[in-house]
C-alpha cells in the first residue's frame, strides 16, 4: 500500500467539492447537481440545508484482526489476489420471494459472485420490518435474511453507506443494526457511531492485507439527518465541511492494510459521466491512501480506469433491482499483485425481467465490454496503471 511521502500535501476531503467547496477547488465547483432520493431528476443546486451542521467525527477504530473471506487462509508473503464488485441491489417487491430460500435465491449468478477472492456489493435498503417510513418517495426494506442470501452466494462484504438504509427511522435503524451484528458477512459504512461507522472490515487473502470501507456522498434525507456521530448511530457520511473524517479513516487503514478498497454511494442518476464532485472525491481518496475507489448510485454505468496507481470505477449500476429503468450491468474484477491493481476486467451482464442478471455470452458479451470501456471517454481516467514511485 503506498502512502503519500511524509510532509506532502495531498487533497484532503475538505477540499472536494460537495465535501467543503472552498480553498483550490473553484467555487463553481462546490457544490455539484445532487437529488434527493433515487428517482428524482438531476438538479444544479445540493439539497444540502446552509444550516445544517457538519456531523461530529471521531478518530477511527480499526480492527486488531482480519478475516479470511470463504474460509480462505492467509499464507505468509503477499501474493496475487482478485477483488470483485457489483453495484445496487435489494430485495424489494417481488425480489421478496428470493428470502425465502437463502441457499438458491441468487444461484444463477452465484458462480460469478464466488470467482473473486473477495466480492462486494452496495445492499440499498433498511433491515427491518418495524419503524416509520421516512420523508422521502421511496422506500426500501428487507429481513436479515437478505445477508444470508448474499452469503450463500458468495459475497463477503457488503456497503450500507447510501440514501435506503434508514428508510424506517430510528426504530428500523436499530433493526438494521441488530442485523448487522448478527451478519455472517461483513457490513460496512453504518454503525452505532461514527467509529464503527467508518470503520474498515478487514480481510487476509493469500498474505494481502485488504481493508475495505464505505461512505455515501449523497446530501439528502438519509445523510443530513442519519449521519452517525461520536455517540449517534447512523450511515458514513463524506460530504460536508468540518475535519477530513473519510480520508483519516483512508490513511488509518493504508498504515495497516496492503490494499485499501473505499466504496462509495456517489454519482448523478442515469448520468453516465463522472460528476466534477466525483472526480474531486477520487482524487482525495487517491492522495489518501486509498489503492481502489469504486461506487454505485447512478442506475447506470459509468467509467472505469486508472487515476495514477489508483483504480477507479465511477459507477457499477443496478444488479439486483426491481424495475428495468437501466439494465446494463456486471461484476469487474480488479487482480491485485504486490498490493497493486495491475489489471480489470468487466463481465457484463443484463438485468432479466425477474430483476436478477443474466451474464453475457458471444458477440453480446464482447460489444458489451467495448462499450463499458468507452465510458472512460468522459473521464479523467487512464487505461492502463502509471506509476508514482
Amino acid at each position: 500500500m503506498r502512502r503519500p511521502p511524509e510532509g506532502s500535501n495531498p487533497r484532503p476531503e475538505s477540499q472536494a467539492a460537495g465535501m467543503i467547496g472552498s480553498g483550490w477547488v473553484p467555487a463553481a465547483l462546490a457544490l455539484v447537481a445532487l437529488s434527493a432520493s433515487c428517482s428524482d431528476p438531476p438538479s444544479d443546486q445540493s439539497t444540502e440545508p446552509a444550516t445544517q451542521s457538519p456531523p461530529a467525527l471521531a478518530e477511527p477504530l480499526i480492527p486488531s484482526a482480519a478475516t479470511t473471506p470463504h474460509g480462505r487462509r492467509p499464507t505468509s508473503g503477499r501474493g496475487t489476489v482478485t477483488l470483485g464488485f457489483a453495484g445496487d441491489l435489494h430485495f424489494e417487491y417481488h425480489l421478496a420471494a428470493l428470502l425465502r430460500h437463502p441457499a438458491t435465491a441468487l444461484r444463477s449468478i452465484a458462480p460469478a459472485l464466488r470467482r473473486p477472492d473477495l466480492m462486494m456489493v452496495n445492499l440499498e435498503t433498511a433491515i427491518t420490518g418495524r419503524g416509520n417510513p421516512e420523508p422521502k418517495d421511496y422506500h426500501f426494506r428487507t429481513s436479515s435474511r437478505a445477508l444470508q442470501v448474499l452469503d450463500a452466494a458468495g459475497v463477503d462484504v457488503v456497503s450500507l453507506a447510501n440514501n435506503h438504509a434508514v428508510d424506517y427511522g430510528a426504530v428500523g435503524l436499530r433493526d438494521t443494526l441488530a442485523a448487522v451484528r448478527q451478519s455472517p458477512i461483513e457490513v460496512v459504512g453504518i454503525g452505532k457511531d461514527a467509529a464503527v461507522a467508518f470503520r474498515p472490515a478487514e480481510f487476509s487473502v493469500d498474505g494481502t492485507r485488504i481493508a475495505v470501507l464505505a461512505a455515501t456522498t449523497r446530501p439528502d434525507r438519509t445523510a443530513l439527518a442519519w449521519s452517525a456521530g461520536p455517540d449517534r448511530p447512523g450511515v458514513a457520511v463524506a460530504i460536508r465541511p468540518g475535519p477530513p473524517r473519510m480520508v483519516r479513516a483512508v490513511r488509518a487503514a493504508a498504515d495497516r492494510a496492503d490494499v485499501v478498497v473505499v466504496f462509495l454511494h456517489w454519482g448523478m442518476e442515469y448520468q453516465a459521466c463522472p460528476s466534477a464532485q466525483q472526480r474531486l472525491q477520487a482524487r482525495a481518496m487517491a492522495a489518501a491512501g486509498a489503492d481502489v475507489v469504486v461506487g454505485s448510485h447512478a442506475h447506470v454505468l459509468l467509467g472505469a480506469g486508472w487515476l495514477a496507481d489508483t483504480y477507479v470505477d465511477y459507477g457499477l449500476g443496478n444488479f439486483v433491482w426491481y424495475n428495468q429503468n437501466s439494465v446494463s450491468t456486471g461484476i469487474l474484477t480488479l487482480t491485485v499483485r504486490d498490493g497493486r491493481v495491475v489489471a480489470d476486467d468487466f463481465s457484463p451482464a443484463d438485468i432479466q425481467p425477474n430483476s436478477l442478471p443474466l451474464l453475457l455470452r458471444g458477440e453480446q458479451r464482447t460489444g458489451a465490454v467495448a462499450s463499458w470501456r468507452q465510458l472512460r471517454g468522459c473521464t479523467d481516467l487512464a487505461p492502463h496503471r502509471t506509476p508514482t514511485d
